[in-house]
């Protein structure tokens, strides 16, 4: 309980931390925009054309008055000392999250399943908690992931709809389980794509594959087995996604 509690503490922290660094990347791209939008475009291009990366930002520009432009370039350059320094942190965090997952003792079946690795293995490990007696069945479990979809009905019109409540931190850790397994897990590429010659949107059958992810979860944890291919993706549950 104690140690499950900790990787929810560092796996919250890390990730925190990496949405402020996202604002501060935020702020040069803003303050780039606005004096000096040549260096927008190198960014935006590979390093194979390093050649016209150079001659966009040597090019010609509007330019600002020097004093705004170097006021521009004192917040660019501060913004710029945050990341350095947040990614610095986000080193130190994410090891001692490492750690702290990796000693758990469900930590090899959750990183057993297809598409997680160790970071978001531990965001669901953590969200998910390890009370063994939490979740009734697969569709509780489901239901708190927010991965379960709500079906209404109304005379002969029936409409699927993604749930609007639940732990948005886990539910977005699932949505981004479900794309990695797309090409870590053959059963689960075949799920997908049976949903979608169905009709259903990428976001839909995302979030259809999410939902048989966490409850293929649910079902190792019951028995406390690693997760097998085989076994998670027989013929007919892909044959019958809807």
């Amino acid at each position: 309980m104690g140690l499950a509690e900790a990787v929810k503490v560092l796996a919250r922290g890390h990730q925190q931390l990496i949405w402020a660094r996202q604002r501060q990347a935020n702020i040069v791209r803003s303050a780039l925009g606005a004096f000096y939008p040549a260096a927008l475009v190198g960014v935006a291009r590979s390093e194979a054309r390093a050649a016209a990366i150079r001659a966009v930002l040597v090019g010609q520009q509007l330019e600002a008055p020097p004093v705004v432009a170097a006021a521009y370039g004192q917040v660019v350059a501060a913004a710029v000392a945050v990341i350095a320094s947040l990614s610095e942190q986000l080193a130190g965090l994410e090891a001692a999250l490492t750690a702290a997952f990796t000693a758990h003792p469900d930590a090899g079946i959750v990183r057993s399943q297809p598409g997680l690795g160790v970071v978001l293995a531990a965001r669901v490990l953590a969200e998910f908690g390890d009370d063994p007696n939490r979740y009734a069945n697969a569709k509780a479990r489901m239901a708190y992931a927010g991965t379960a979809p709500i079906t209404r009905a109304s005379g002969l019109r029936q409409v699927v709809l993604a749930r609007a409540f639940g732990n948005r931190r886990l539910s977005t850790a699932c949505h981004l389980w479900a794309f990695a397994a797309l090409t870590g897990s053959p059963g689960a590429r075949r799920y997908y794509d049976a949903h979608r010659a169905r009709g259903a949107t990428h976001h839909q059958a995302l979030r259809a594959l999410g939902n048989r992810l966490v409850g293929i979860l649910h079902g190792c944890l019951r028995h406390r087995q690693p997760y097998d291919e085989q076994l998670a993706w027989p013929t007919s549950t892909i044959s019958a996604a809807a």
